[in-house]
């Protein structure tokens, strides 16, 4: 057995071991009392089935002929690697137990994809002979997070790139450390792994990587995983390799605490340079068991907030509380509750991997999706005075209103994906368009003066600044800085967002893609609604398509990923939004692969509002009308029909109240 030699650094843990041999963990005595961050020892290492080393500059099926195992061979079974791929991130189950989802990340696909990661970033950093590449790896609260981490720490290990363990780390962290200054933390290092999969259920995982240049694009995502596939196939046809190994370097940094200081003197800068600018405010955290604990105690508190009644601040990667995801509505009711019932100034809640956020003021009125845009265009173009806000195709058209007429600024509604976001901001830039600000309606935000980078703590720190700035000037309020800044926002009574899957094995498809399904039902959609003199399509429009009428929209599009269409809808009342739901219906009905159980659902119980309320407001029913609604309470199962979108033959019904005629269309 090889010895295992270690040597302690300042502030970070240096061990060198050669895979498929027994690890020890060394006790770190690195002192605790300078202020420096805690330094952790080593993890131990499970020997996984592709455990490997390599020269740094061999390419990807070179650096296949370096696998060595401490276990068996590695099974020939096929793998779909591209299947993986989830726009710019990788995301797979990792953990049995789920029934119908068999797992795909794997120890050994794991490390293949590390190997595809490290044969790329070598290929776009070209290292010098005496250089040896740095790769950071972070992970959220899942329990996968660990064996996955072990699992990409031999793949790039085996390629000869350093390691860099982060442990429990945010998404926006991880991005961080490519372009933070301070070799004390082996920064800046030149590539990135988070291992997560945001809000998605327990079993699953995957992962986001970086460089100094950002996020990865999807050109890049399925160039890794080519490189993998490549890797993965080698080795199972040609076997293990028994060349020499080199000894591998992994050292465990805790750079976190580098990411929150740096959140902490942004927001005393916004004041000032105040020590405790958040002196007073009672802020209260969600963190939903994921990563975004660190937030209370390590940047509320020291800035002076009184932080008690925050939740879920644990990690625990079952979620067993509701999910970590600012869109959930159970999640937006649990930190709503813990405002009103701590009466608290304001609520902050995480998604798992701290990307997304939203907000809560003290009344309890939710700061999230259409709402948080807004507060973040606000406080943008207060900053920066007519700067474009990029955000994605499902905003409200009151939100267009209220950035360019109320706030001077300039809307551009662009693609769904936060990457396709950012990266739109970034081109409008680049050709002289002022942008400012990038975000999602999902919680997603990216802003210029932070690398672009989609950091929902950074988006809570903007709010947070704005707070203090506003204590430090002598204006108090609390939440209600923040709640003016939104004033004058119309949002819809109606706002909806519907899945009208596509059927893969239909035959309607032929043998086709069910991309070029979707387009066929988008483009047939487009046709019908230019044709209606009642319908307004949008001059502008970059996915999908848009139309407004009845007083409110619907936008149907193509999913990123999925066999999906998903249609949103915002109207003024049930009428309006059953309206276009039906306009919607009826031209898609001869698409015999679309399942659009969901739009019927959604369209009967809409019109069900409006027949109830006609019948309640009558002041003479006639006999008809009561058949009817005995119909419609004995069988739900009956369609709703307005004007002249017909779908089946209907029966006009008049309902009588005042001088007031309402004239309803129901199909038995």
């Amino acid at each position: 057995m090889s010895a295992i030699s270690g040597k302690i650094l300042q502030n970070v843990f240096v061990a060198q071991y050669h895979y498929g041999q027994q690890n020890r963990q060394l006790d770190n005595p690195c002192r605790r009392d300078t202020g420096a961050p805690i330094t952790r020892n080593l993890l131990p290492f499970r020997a996984g089935k592709l455990a490997w080393t390599g020269i740094s500059a061999m390419p990807s099926h070179t650096l296949a002929k370096s696998f060595s195992s401490s276990g068996a061979a590695l099974s020939a079974e096929k793998v779909d690697f591209y299947k993986l791929q989830n726009g710019s991130d990788i995301r797979g189950v990792a953990v049995a137990g789920v029934e119908g989802e068999p797992i795909t990340l794997t120890e050994s696909v794991t490390e293949a994809i590390a190997a595809g990661f490290a044969a790329w970033l070598l290929e776009k950093k070209k290292p010098s002979a005496s250089k040896h590449l740095r790769v950071s790896i972070g992970h959220d609260s899942r329990i996968s997070a660990q064996t996955l981490q072990d699992a990409v720490s031999r793949g790039i290990s085996g390629a000869g790139l350093d390691v860099l363990q982060y442990g429990l780390a945010s998404t926006p962290a991880m991005f961080n450390s490519t372009i933070t200054e301070d070799e004390e933390f082996c920064c800046p290092v030149d590539g990135s792994i988070m291992i997560t999969a945001s809000h998605l259920p327990y079993n699953r995982n995957g992962f986001k990587f970086f460089t100094n240049a950002g996020g990865l694009g999807k050109p890049d995502i399925k160039d890794i995983l080519t490189r993998a596939a490549s890797i993965y196939e080698k080795v199972a046809v040609e076997g293990i390799g028994h060349s020499e190994k080199a000894p591998v370097t992994v050292k465990r940094v805790d750079y976190m605490s580098i990411y929150t200081s740096n959140l902490v003197k942004a927001v005393r800068k916004a004041a000032g340079n105040i020590e405790k600018p958040l002196e007073g405010f009672h802020i209260v955290v969600d963190a939903g068991n994921g990563a975004g604990g660190f937030f209370p105690g390590k940047v509320l508190e020291l800035l002076g907030a009184l932080t008690v009644g925050s939740q879920f601040l644990d990690p625990d990667g079952l979620f067993p509380n509701h999910i970590p995801n600012p869109e959930d509505k159970a999640a937006m009711k649990a930190i709503t509750h813990a405002v009103l019932e701590n009466k608290a100034d304001l609520g902050i809640i995480f998604d798992t991997d701290v990307d997304r956020s939203a907000a809560v003021d003290s009344t309890g009125r939710e700061l999230n999706r259409n709402r948080l845009i807004a507060l973040m265009a606000a406080i943008v173009l207060e900053e920066y005075p007519g700067t474009t806000i990029v955000t994605d195709s499902v905003t409200s058209d009151g939100l267009t209103t209220f950035i360019e007429k109320k706030l001077g600024g300039k809307h551009h509604r662009f693609k769904r994906g936060y990457k396709n976001v950012i990266d739109e901001a970034i081109r409008l830039n680049s050709i002289g368009v002022e942008s400012h600000l990038a975000i999602e309606t999902s919680g997603h935000g990216a802003l210029k003066e932070n690398h672009w980078l989609d950091d929902g703590a950074y988006l809570m720190v903007k709010l947070l600044n704005k707070l203090a700035s506003a204590r430090a000037s002598g204006v108090g309020g609390g939440s209600k800085v923040l709640t003016d800044l939104v004033e004058g926002l119309e949002e819809p009574a109606v706002a909806v967002e519907l899945r009208i899957k596509i059927d893969q094995i239909h035959p309607d498809l032929k043998g086709g893609s069910f991309r070029e399904y979707g387009e066929a039902v988008i483009k047939h959609l487009e046709n019908k609604a230019d044709t209606d003199p009642k319908l307004q399509k949008a001059p502008v429009n970059y996915e999908g398509v848009r139309v407004s009428g009845c007083g409110g929209w619907f936008l149907l599009r193509l999913s990123l990923h999925d066999p999906v269409l998903p249609l949103n809808i915002e109207a003024p009342s049930c009428e309006d939004a059953a309206k276009l739901g039906l306009f919607v219906l009826s031209t898609v009905k001869e698409f015999s692969a679309l399942d659009t159980a969901a739009l019927e659902k959604f369209v009967k119980s809409s019109a069900w509002c409006t027949v109830e309320f006609s019948l309640a407001a009558s002041s003479g029913k006639h006999f008809i009308a009561e058949k009817i609604l005995n119909k419609f309470i004995e069988n739900f199962d009956i369609t709703i029909m307005y004007d002249d979108y017909h779908l089946n033959e209907v029966l006009l019904v008049s309902l009588h109240w005042k001088s007031v005629i309402f004239i309803t269309q129901v199909a038995f």
